[in-house]
Order: structure tokens, then sequence, then C-alpha cells
């Protein structure tokens, strides 16, 4: 039982994080080494047979010990009951089977998380095709090799200088009650369409926030929690602006958001899932979270 209970916490560990793994492993190895101890004990493995003590003859032979006394006792005991030896045979072949059969499997399950599928630094397009002030619907496709399977959508107003550099916020569609794709509350400028390659830009006329149509999460500009049943402020993106592109990157999430714009001060976490918190007493039900 200890021993299936280290496996088990090591698989978690694997998908969760290495810390666990290397507990549940330590826990399994403790457990195995205690399993094994305990099939051996009583075989030569770890215990030497008596040696029957020589028998007395001549003179030495005490004058109340009969002749049925006096029989030869044999040296041939089994050293290694057969039984014993069937029993490893089988364990170690069921074991070496069990790994052919798993370790495959296992590998095709918890290996995706740690190949660095997260998405990398994608150019949306010059920074003239986001006019200041307003926000820009963009299109694009996280990894252009998997094609539109991988499109993703963000919401990417420019803020103006700061501090002599152009300053974005870049928000996520993706609703923080369930992840559903959330939509601007306001209409679309598709006269002025552009498409960058496999982006698609379209500005918006005017908004007053940002909904959800599946359950009623609504959002202000800056993607703060205004009603609904959403446990935070719409995640954003890290952006970085190179040769006058600007180039959205990795996802974090935000408890909320003061001020606005450039101005705004955003309280920023580790990316988190739809429907964890990430500040207060409740965070505390999502200690770990699972690589993304």
């Amino acid at each position: 039982m200890g021993f299936a209970i280290g496996v088990v916490v090591l698989m978690i560990g694997l998908i969760v994080s290495w810390w666990i793994a290397g507990l549940g492993a330590l826990v399994a190895l403790v457990f195995a080494f205690l399993w094994i101890r305990d099939l051996t004990a009583g075989t030569p493995l770890t215990h030497t047979p008596d040696v029957p003590p020589e028998r007395a003859t001549g003179a030495n032979v005490p004058a109340n010990v009969g002749p049925a006394a006096m029989a030869p006792t044999s040296l041939t005991e089994e050293r290694f009951p057969r039984s014993k030896f069937l029993e490893a045979t089988t364990l170690g072949l069921g074991a070496v089977i069990g790994g052919v059969i798993t370790v495959p499997a296992l590998g095709f399950m918890v290996g995706p998380p740690f190949l660095k599928q997260g998405q990398k630094e994608r150019p949306l397009g010059p920074l003239s095709d986001f006019p200041e002030g307003r926000y820009v619907v963009a299109t694009y496709t996280a990894d252009p090799t998997q094609g539109e399977v991988s499109r993703r959508t963000a919401y990417v107003r420019s803020n103006g200088p700061l501090d002599g550099q152009p300053s974005f916020s870049i928000i996520s569609n993706h609703c923080a009650h369930l992840g559903c794709p959330v939509q601007p509350n306001g209409p679309l400028d598709e006269a002025n369409k552009r498409k960058n390659g496999d982006v698609v830009l379209i500005p918006t006329i005017s908004i007053a926030g940002f909904g959800c149509p599946c359950h009623g999460g609504q959002y202000d500009t800056e993607g703060n929690r205004t009603s609904g049943p959403p446990v935070r402020a719409l995640d954003r993106y890290s952006y970085s602006i190179r040769n006058g592109n600007l180039y959205i990157g990795t996802p974090f999430s935000v408890s909320h958001v003061d001020g606005t714009g450039k101005d705004a001060k955003i309280h920023k976490w580790t990316f988190a899932y739809p429907g964890e918190h990430v500040d207060g007493l409740e965070s505390w039900l999502y200690p770990i979270q699972p690589p993304h």
C-alpha cells in the first residue's frame, strides 16, 4: 500500500510540481525497500542457515545417549526454497512487463506539459495599426505550424506614451469564470479591418467594457469584474516592441486594476485557470498551478 501511494504521488507530481514528484519517488523507494526486505526475510539473502553441530563419537559419547541419537543428520538442507524463487521470478517478470506497457503510455500522458508548449511571442503588426485610446480585436494563430486550431483572440489598446515609451493594454478574451470567450460591449469598425499575415485586426468604434454571453459575467474597460460569477479580472498578456512592431507575449492573471490606461496599477499574479482566485483566503484552495 505504501509503495502504491508513493507511485500515485509521483504521477501527480509529474503534472503539478517537481518537488511533489520527488516526494512521491522517495516514498515509493522507501516502501519498495521495505517490501523487498519482507520478501527476502528468512532466505539465504538475509539469513545464514545454522549448521548442525558435529556429532560426538567414541569416548565422548555420554553414557545415556542411545544409538538413535547418534544417527547422522543430513547437511543438504534446501538453501533457497523453490517457492521463494518462483515468487521472486514472478514479481520481477511482472514488473518488467508492467514497465514496458505503462512507461510509454505515461510518457504520452505526462510528457506534453513539459515540452515547452506555452505560447511564444507573436508579432501583431506595426504600432500604427493600433489607434490610441481604442481597443482593437486581434485574432492570430499562436502556433502557425498548427494552423487555425491554435487561433487566439486578444483585445489590444494603445495607451499613448509612458516615460517616453509606447504603452499598451492587452486583455485576454477568456472569461475568468469558466473560460468562455468574452465580447466587446460595443460596435466594431469592420470597414477598417486589417490583415497582417495570419493576424486580423478589427478596431472598435466604442465600447463600454466586455461581457460574457455564457453566464452573464461583465467587466469594465480595464477588465475588472463588475457583475456576474467571475472571480477576478480578465487575464492580460505581456508584450514587447521590436523594430516598430508590437509582439504579444505570455499571459498572466490579474486580481484587479486600479486606475485606467497608462496610469493603471495592475495587480499581477502568476497565471491561473478560470474560476480560481489569485488573492485572499480563497486562493489557498489553489496552492499549486499545473504546467500550461
